[in-house]
C-alpha cells in the first residue's frame, strides 16, 4: 500500500463523517450505555451489537470498527459517502461480494478534553475468539502505551523523538506542546499508519523507519520518549512479533536506549520508557541500570516482578497461544532459555533520564499511585537537583496533602508508630520516630531547618540530632513530605 494514498480529501471526508455521526468517546458511550460499553471494554460484543441496530452512521461506524461485524456495502456508502471504493483500496475495508469487513480499526479516543482517532490493527479476542497474530500487527491503545502517556513530564519543548511509535499515541499526546515531532519504528507497517493517525488528526509529524537512534544520528531532542518492544523473549525470528520483540539479547534493547539517550539529548533533555529487565542471579538490578544510566540524574521504578513462569504464560497469552498445540513447547523452549541467561526474574516498570549531572535512584514501588505521574516526576527531580549540600538554612513547609497516622496502646504517652502518608503522587508512607514527626510539625517556614533541630536538641538534651536527621529530612525533601 501506497502511504501516500491518505490524502487531504479522503481525510476531510472521513473527519466529516466521525463528527457528524459524533463517532467520538461520548457519542459511542452514550449509544451503548454503560453495560454494553462496559462488556466491550471487556472484549465481549453481544450487547452492544443489540444496541446498534439503528443502521445510522454511528451504528454502521460502531459495529464496522469496534465489533468487527459484516455489514452489506449500502450501510457503510451511508455512513461515509463516496469514500467506501478508496477506503478498500487502501485496505482499511475488506469487500466480499456485497458484504463489507474492517481492516483496521479506527477508534476514537479522548483524554483532557482533546479528541482524537486512531488507527490500528483490529483488537484481537473479540467475543473469545483467539488467534495468533501477524507477527508485524500494530497494537493500538493499550495500558502500556498509557501509561508512558501519564509518565511523560508536562514540559513545553521545540523537539521531542518517539521512538517505536507503534499507532502514534505518544505523538497525538505531545503535538499541542512540541514544536517538532519525530516518530520511528521498525515495522513499515506500524510507519503506514501512524502517518494515517497524523493525518486524520491534522498533527504535523515527521515519520522515519529504523532502529533506536539510527534514524535521527547526529540530531539532538528536548524529549525523548518510548514504549519500546521490551519483551524479554528467545531470538527466534520467525516468532517474534515487532511491536514488542526485538532480536536483541535479553534486555539490550532498553539498555542501548538509556546508555545513548544522552548523545541524542539537548543539555536539560529528558529520556523517559518503559521497561522490562532481567533480574540476574548474583546481581543487583538496581546496580544494572545505574550501569546504563552513567553520571546522569536519573530514577528508575519497579511497578511489579514476575517469576519467568509468570512472565511467560503473560505474553504466550498475549500472543494469543494459550490452547493452541504449539504452546508447550513454546512455554519450555523460552523457559529453558531464561535459565540459560541465569534469569531468575524480570522486573516491569519505567526509567527516567534527566540530561544533567547527577547520580541514580533504582526502587520497587508496586503501589497505587496518582495519574498523570509525570507532573510528579517533573517535581521529584527538581527536588533532587535543587537540593543544597546545606540543608540548615532552608525554611520548609509540610506538603498540603500530608497526614500523620499513629497507633498504639490506649494511654500510652508515646504512639508505638508514627506514619506520615502523602495523598497525591506516588503516595508515599514514611514512619517516623517522634522527633522527626516533631520536627516536621514545626515546619511552617518561620524557623529554618537548623533552628528547629537547635530547638529539638535542646529540649532532648541530644547533641546528634543533626548528624542524624539531615539525612531523614533530606528525604522527605526529595520524597515532597516537606517544600522549600
Amino acid at each position: 500500500m501506497d502511504v501516500h494514498v491518505l490524502g487531504v480529501e479522503l481525510v476531510d471526508r472521513l473527519r466529516a463523517a466521525f463528527e457528524a455521526a459524533e463517532y467520538t468517546v461520548d457519542g459511542v458511550a452514550e449509544r451503548l450505555g454503560p453495560q454494553a460499553n462496559a462488556a466491550l471494554a471487556r472484549n465481549e460484543t453481544t450487547l452492544a451489537y443489540r444496541r446498534t441496530g439503528s443502521g445510522d452512521a454511528l451504528d454502521t461506524m460502531i459495529r464496522l470498527f469496534l465489533l468487527q461485524r459484516e455489514l452489506p456495502r449500502e450501510s457503510a456508502a451511508q455512513a461515509f459517502p463516496g469514500a467506501v471504493d478508496e477506503l478498500v483500496a487502501l485496505g482499511i475495508f475488506n469487500q466480499t461480494g456485497r458484504q463489507l469487513a474492517a481492516a483496521l480499526d479506527i477508534r476514537p479516543y479522548a483524554e483532557d478534553e482533546r479528541h482524537w482517532w486512531v488507527i490500528a490493527d483490529l483488537t484481537p479476542g473479540l467475543d473469545g475468539r483467539r488467534q495468533p497474530i501477524r507477527s508485524d500487527y500494530v497494537l493500538g491503545i493499550a495500558p502500556a502505551s498509557l501509561s508512558l502517556v501519564r509518565l511523560t513530564v508536562p514540559i513545553k519543548a521545540e523537539k521531542a523523538l518517539d521512538i517505536g511509535t507503534g499507532c502514534g499515541i505518544q505523538a497525538l499526546h505531545l503535538a499541542d506542546r512540541i514544536g517538532r515531532l519525530v516518530a520511528t519504528d521498525v515495522n513499515p507497517r506500524a510507519l503506514q499508519l501512524t502517518r494515517w493517525t497524523a493525518a486524520l488528526n491534522r498533527v504535523e509529524l515527521d515519520v522515519r523507519d529504523g532502529s533506536l537512534y539510527e534514524p535521527v544520528a547526529g540530531e539532538r531532542f528536548d524529549l525523548i520518549v518510548s514504549n519500546p518492544p521490551y519483551v524479554i523473549a528467545p531470538p527466534a525470528a520467525e516468532a517474534r512479533l515487532t511491536y514488542r520483540e526485538t532480536g536483541f539479547a535479553g534486555d539490550a534493547v532498553v539498555e542501548q536506549l538509556v546508555r545513548q539517550a544522552p548523545q541524542h539529548l539537548t543539555e536539560g533533555g529528558w529520556c523517559q520508557l518503559l521497561a522490562n529487565w532481567t533480574c540476574v542471579r548474583g546481581q543487583d538490578w538496581r546496580e544494572r541500570i545505574a550501569e546504563w544510566t552513567g553520571d546522569r540524574s536519573s530514577w528508575a521504578v519497579q511497578r511489579e516482578q514476575l517469576d519467568p513462569a509468570e512472565y511467560v504464560e503473560l505474553w504466550l497469552r498475549d500472543a494469543g497461544l494459550h490452547g493452541r498445540p504449539e504452546y508447550p513447547s513454546r512455554y519450555d523452549a523460552w523457559l529453558r532459555w531464561l535459565d540459560e541467561q541465569q534469569v531468575e526474574a524480570i522486573g516491569m516498570g519505567w526509567i527516567n533520564l534527566h540530561n544533567v549531572a547527577g547520580s541514580t535512584h533504582a526502587e520497587e514501588w508496586p503501589y497505587e499511585i496518582e495519574q498523570p505521574i509525570g507532573p510528579h516526576v517533573l517535581d521529584r527531580f527538581e527536588r533532587i537537583e535543587g537540593l543544597p549540600a546545606d540543608l540548615t538554612g532552608l525554611h520548609l513547609t509540610m506538603a498540603d496533602d500530608l497526614v500523620q497516622e499513629t497507633a498504639g496502646q490506649p494511654g500510652a504517652e508515646d504512639p508505638a508508630t508514627i506514619v506520615l502518608r502523602r495523598q497525591r503522587g506516588m503516595r508515599r508512607a514514611e514512619q517516623v520516630d517522634t522527633v522527626l514527626a516533631g520536627f516536621v510539625g514545626a515546619c511552617d517556614g518561620e524557623l529554618s531547618v537548623g533552628q528547629i533541630l537547635d530547638a529539638l536538641a535542646s529540649l532532648l538534651e541530644r547533641d546528634d540530632l543533626h548528624a542524624e536527621y539531615l539525612p531523614k529530612i533530606a528525604g522527605l525533601i526529595t520524597d515532597g513530605f516537606l517544600s522549600h
